[in-house]
């Protein structure tokens, strides 16, 4: 499958603005007051929304229009399936690698920035540990953007921006231990900053490893792992995450309109 560079550089710098928006939300978590809990709700559940509605009703047909042109519909079905379980699969291990304590995905409020930072040099190691998992974490979800975006701009678009919000609570709950670890926001910043680059290092290995290598068969795999990593992302972090910040209905409410607006978006393009 051939893609114009131009293509690349469009999927890559979507794949940029989603990892970098963990430093909106460091930012967020030095520069105001209050945790703007209702916002994070409707947010978190908005982009639940659309990743779930674009990996059901999108992303994975179009893995299986691939996947049954490439080997025929009944060997095409059962691959598709078994891919969108595959990628849930990856990505569920690699949550399950995590200490649950480092784990970036605990939820964090901007008023912790105020309290008062122990001296313990275990923080620093837990701070940068923090880090690391964040980057983990973002690394198959830059894989996906890119893949997405490359395919489809349109689509890509919308799956940027859904994991772009999803990336700035990260940024909170990631820049706080690390302040916690060394006291100084500048670096907790800076740190929590550069834990979204996993994303487009994802992009990059994408394009310089699988690129070469991406024909129908292949590229209906990797989409169908894509939706199921998107779905796993949903329900086992956005979700519990919009719903920890005491906003249950609320997330729903973002849900559904997620899910309405990328229904929208989807047929003005047909």
């Amino acid at each position: 499958m051939e893609y114009e560079l131009n293509d690349v550089l469009i999927a890559f710098g979507l794949t940029l603005f989603a990892g970098l928006s963990t430093g909106i939300g460091s930012a967020i978590a030095f520069f105001t007051k209050r945790t703007n809990t209702k916002f994070l709700s409707v947010a978190l559940g908005f982009s639940a929304g659309v990743m779930i509605y674009v990996s059901f009703v999108e992303i994975f047909f179009k893995a299986k229009e691939s996947l049954t042109e490439a080997i025929g519909v009944t060997k095409g079905t059962w691959l598709t399936v078994a891919s969108f379980f595959g990628g849930i699969a990856i990505i569920a291990i690699i949550d399950r690698l995590i200490p649950s304590a480092e784990n970036p995905h605990e939820i964090r409020m901007v008023e912790e920035v105020d309290q008062k930072v122990p001296e313990d040099k275990k923080l620093i190691r837990m701070g940068m540990f923090t880090a690391l998992a964040i980057a983990i974490h973002n690394f198959p979800e830059g894989l996906a953007t890119f893949t997405a975006a490359l395919t489809d701009p349109a689509l890509g678009i919308a799956i940027a921006v859904a994991i772009a919000i999803h990336n700035i609570p990260e940024g909170i709950a990631v820049s706080i231990p690390i302040y916690y670890a060394t006291g100084n926001k500048r670096k907790a910043f800076t740190l929590s900053f550069l834990s979204g680059l996993a994303e487009p290092i994802g992009a990059l290995v994408g394009y310089f490893i699988l690129l070469p290598f991406l024909t129908e068969l292949t590229f209906g795999i990797l989409f169908a792992g894509v939706a199921g990593i998107m779905v796993f992302i949903s329900i086992d972090e956005l979700l519990p995450a919009a719903r920890e910040y005491g906003e249950h209905h609320l997330s729903i409410y973002g849900l559904i309109a997620g899910m309405a607006v990328m229904a929208v978006s989807l047929l003005l393009f047909i």
